[in-house]
């Protein structure tokens, strides 16, 4: 059964790449005659052209984090495994994909601006910043939670080693993801000025990637500390990350990610079909299983954030991706080709659970697992039907660093894209505005972390799975709004934009309800509840300026679609 699973999944996949996606690629006429923004300016800062494979690795890890891992987990246990994997399934072909690609083709024929500058110049300067307020919102929740996240996972590591007296398992791999951060910098001073042959540096980098999950092992108690101050020394590192040029940091550790998400898919191709796993988790649990986001509808959608459908994944496209596209073909493999490997991460932290046992989701004092412990212990399970389970911590703490993994690409990503947003609502640009961006940004996330308990990720995941979504939708809103000024097909991105639409502002509804009614005074739910007031009314505010923009246009001779603004 699982097995037949997984290979309709990945026949969905090639389908829809090689058919819709293909389909889709030619209505934007890609041509590669024309320059690109990254060759056009290439300024070895942010406009730095990229190979297609070296990007596919950075691109794929900036938007393959904690998303596509955590949210099937969680909504496979409250829901069960079939309407998750047939949302996946469907939104990743149909939504997603198409969503990337088209705001990275969209970017990239708009001098590599990013959704919120394209937003303003096709609907005015008050959607334009309503779209930045937005965006800096939904950015400040990913840091907020994927923070805690992260944390969580350096501190407590994984419950099924963690009776070890002389192994840390969260230490472990605080450790290997230390390692594996400096090891990027050092990759991108190699490439920088060494030059070196990517094959070169491919077969000496990558596998003291992998590595460095051992020395984790070896040396788990070299880094033990609170939860508070892991927090506080990731948002550090977060202002650091945002601030060094691209090639320093976020081309290598991309590149390096990468092969850890290929590595970890990898894994999970082994488990799924040559494991010998039967599915333990029932396929249907219920379309209400109470409490506030109980509700197969709208809840399972922004649950599983990304793997189906992500907007982050706009702003990864328009915001640092398209300023490296070398050549336009390369915006169908990176950007529709991008989301269907994540849609495949999706299926494999779905079967993670699904294999799992009742009694596997709970650790000894009888509370759930996290969705990182879970996915840790599925690809650790799995690669020790190649090492042997005699490798176990090893394996568990590959799996527990892949995890961190994905989640500091994003991090970084996040707060740089932070940054570029509070420069240009402030126009202040340069370095100076660069530090008063990463300052302006990171502020809120510290206050939450300082006020939220450890472990309060879950009270911020629905809201960053909601505004995640509707950012989606307003993000295909403003490309339906330029395929429609050029005359051009626009049923491909309305339908997919409408859904999300309704879905999105139907489950921060419930949220805004749900949290200022819990809420006891000006709290965690408090400050949830005006959060998802306030981008329940800059989308409402958006979809309106576009309705009104297009009624207006009736008449008026279309733009040509080639045109880069």
């Amino acid at each position: 059964m699982l097995t037949l699973l997984a290979l309709a999944f990945l026949a969905w996949l090639v389908i829809g790449y090689f058919g819709y996606g293909r389909w889709i690629t030619r209505q934007f006429r890609l041509d590669d005659s024309r320059e690109t923004p990254a060759v056009a300016v290439n300024d070895g800062e942010d406009f730095v052209p990229a190979r297609p494979f070296y990007l596919f690795g950075q691109h794929f890890s900036a938007i393959a984090a904690a998303g596509p891992i955590a949210g099937p987990i969680i909504a496979c246990v409250a829901f069960g495994w079939l309407p998750c994997l047939l949302w996946i399934a469907l939104g990743v072909v149909l939504i997603g994909a198409v969503h990337d690609f088209s705001a990275l083709a969209l970017s990239v024929r708009h001098g590599a601006q990013s959704v919120a500058e394209i937003t303003k110049e096709k609907l005015g300067s008050g959607a334009g910043k309503a779209m930045m307020a937005f965006i800096w919102i939904a950015l400040v929740y990913v840091i907020v939670a994927f923070t805690d996240i992260t944390a969580g996972t350096f501190v407590s590591g994984d419950d099924a080693i963690a009776g070890a007296t002389t192994f840390n398992p969260g230490g472990a791999v605080a450790f290997a993801s230390i390692a594996y951060l400096l090891l990027s910098i050092t990759l991108g001073f190699v490439e920088r000025f060494l030059k070196p042959p990517l094959w070169l540096v491919t077969i000496i980098f990558v596998p003291a990637t992998f590595a460095l999950s051992y020395l984790g092992t070896q040396f788990s108690y070299v880094f033990a500390f609170s939860h508070l101050s892991w927090s506080v020394m990731i948002l550090i590192y977060c202002i650091a990350a945002s601030l060094v040029p691209v090639w320093s940091l976020l081309q290598p550790r991309g590149y390096l990610g990468g092969f850890v998400l290929y590595a970890a898919i990898a894994v999970g191709v082994i488990g799924v079909f040559f494991g010998g796993y039967s599915i333990q988790q029932p396929a249907f649990k219920s379309f209400d299983i109470g409490g506030m986001t109980g509700m197969l509808f709208p809840f399972l959608f922004v649950t599983i954030a990304c793997g189906a459908c992500s907007g982050f994944h706009g702003l990864v496209c328009s915001g640092t991706t398209s300023k490296q596209i070398e050549k336009e073909s390369h915006t169908r493999p990176v950007g529709y080709g991008g989301m269907l490997a994540e849609g495949f991460v999706a299926f494999v932290a779905l079967v993670t659970v699904m294999i799992a046992a009742s009694d596997m989701l709970v650790g000894p004092d009888g509370r759930a697992l996290s969705p990182g412990k879970i996915y840790g212990n599925g690809i650790g399970n799995f690669l020790t039907l190649v090492i042997g389970k005699e490798n176990l911590q090893f394996a568990i703490t590959f799996g527990a660093m892949a995890f961190s993994t994905f989640i500091f690409d994003t991090l970084d990503v996040s707060m740089r894209l932070g940054r570029y947003i509070v420069q240009e609502l402030c126009g202040i640009p340069g370095r100076v505005g660069a530090i008063i961006g990463t300052l302006g940004t990171v502020a809120i996330p510290f206050v939450l972390i300082f006020f939220a308990k450890p472990g309060s990720w879950l009270d911020f995941w629905t809201l960053f799975g909601a505004s995640n979504q509707l950012l989606a939708a307003l993000t295909l809103l403003s490309i339906t709004v330029w395929l429609h000024q050029a005359r051009k097909r626009i049923a491909f991105t309305l339908l997919p934009m409408l859904f999300v639409l309704v879905i999105t502002l139907w489950a921060l509804a419930l949220l805004v309800w749900g949290n200022l009614t819990a809420s006891t005074g000006f709290d965690i739910k408090f400050v949830n509840g005006i959060a998802s007031l306030a981008l329940i009314c800059l989308a409402i505010y958006l979809v309106v300026t576009a309705f009104l923009k297009v009624r207006r246009e009736r008449g008026v001779p279309p733009v040509e679609i080639e045109a880069v603004a």
